[in-house]
């Protein structure tokens, strides 16, 4: 009898100390490419983390697939217009920045033009970037580095934009020294005539190829992200390449790492969200991305030059969530569209 007493216990002190090394389980839903795959792998390992990364190619669509019931993600990635309707909707947890470290290395200039979420209450920011304009420097010898580029008779059908309705609209309002968030229909109406001019010599809107096209000198001068232009230009060639953020400026975007209201595993949530923001971790994805490094610890950790940098936003606003009013510029975008 003392035997299977002594069993029992020698049992019930095994299942203890399983239950007590159990594998953490982390959901992370963010866009495509857009975190090294061994900072994942080297987060799991480091943690013991059974971290599980699924992705989405738009705020849309990572929104619509929350709304419609999709549970158990921890962390998602949304840009700041999309904070700011999560927030509303009660989507979001508070961010408890006492168990964040590592928030302190993020640059304070960068916090201050924060819009969306003042203080950082429900969101960390990740990356901020905005779309600018590649030019083939051998086919193309003269040029402003400014909006004034799609004014160009002489390259028509050489160039493309953006196929997405607040980047170009939002370039056109920063041509004519507006804000990309102007509900002022006079304003707007005069942004469409800049809009339907650059039309005439562009060869499309087009937000899937242009990069590709870029790349194979089909066309000499595109709208749109350095990430895109550089994953797919020959890397020897790279100095043929002139990316610019315009002088005007233009619509800028932050990503941000947020915790889901019901993340089935917060604790796991800010580990991973102090991880990503520790120095040495940060500075692999801006070399990895490219794009301006936004954690002050991190930038004299860098190992490549950015596509950009923050300076080159000064001019660039966060393009904010409009609500009705989003109705105007979906009005005006179809006119475009269809020639209007």
């Amino acid at each position: 009898m003392k035997r299977i007493i002594m069993c029992l216990a020698l049992l019930l002190c095994a299942l203890c100390l399983c239950g007590g090394n159990r594998r953490q389980k982390l959901y992370v839903y963010n866009w495509t490419y857009y975190m090294p795959p061994d900072v994942l792998d080297d987060f799991r390992k480091k943690f013991n983390v059974d971290l599980v990364y699924d992705v989405y190619p738009s705020n849309e669509d990572m929104f619509a697939k929350l709304k419609s019931g999709a549970t158990g993600y921890d962390i998602v990635v949304p840009s700041g217009d999309f904070v700011s309707i999560m927030i509303h909707e009660g989507m979001l947890a508070p961010i408890d920045k006492t168990r964040l470290p590592n928030f302190e290395n993020i640059d304070t200039a960068v916090l201050h033009r924060v819009t969306f979420d003042q203080g950082n209450q429900f969101s960390v920011p990740y990356m901020m970037g905005a779309s600018g304009i590649a030019v083939n420097k051998k086919q193309v010898v003269r040029y402003d580095r400014s909006w004034s580029i799609f004014d160009r008779v002489d390259l028509r059908d050489r160039m493309t934009m953006l196929d997405d309705m607040r980047e170009v609209i939002g370039a056109a309002l920063k041509r004519l020294g507006y804000s990309v968030n102007t509900t002022d229909t006079s304003e707007l109406s005069k942004a469409k005539a800049v809009v339907l001019g650059w039309k005439k010599n562009i060869v499309k809107f087009d937000a899937e190829s242009f990069a590709k096209g870029f790349a194979t000198g089909e066309f000499q001068a595109v709208h749109g992200y350095a990430e895109n232009i550089f994953r797919e230009y020959d890397s020897t060639r790279r100095d043929e390449v002139d990316f610019f953020i315009p002088c005007e400026g233009g619509p800028m975007y932050m990503d941000n790492l947020v915790i889901l209201k019901n993340a089935p595993d917060k604790d796991a949530a800010y580990t991973f969200i102090n991880y990503i923001h520790s120095p040495e971790i940060f500075a692999r994805i801006v070399d990895y991305l490219g794009y301006p490094c936004i954690n002050a610890a991190a930038r004299p950790l860098l190992k490549r030059k950015p596509n950009y940098e923050l300076s080159d936003l000064r001019n660039c606003e966060f393009k904010e969530d409009l609500g009705a009013n989003i109705e105007l510029y979906n009005k005006i975008w179809e006119q475009i569209r269809m020639g209007d």
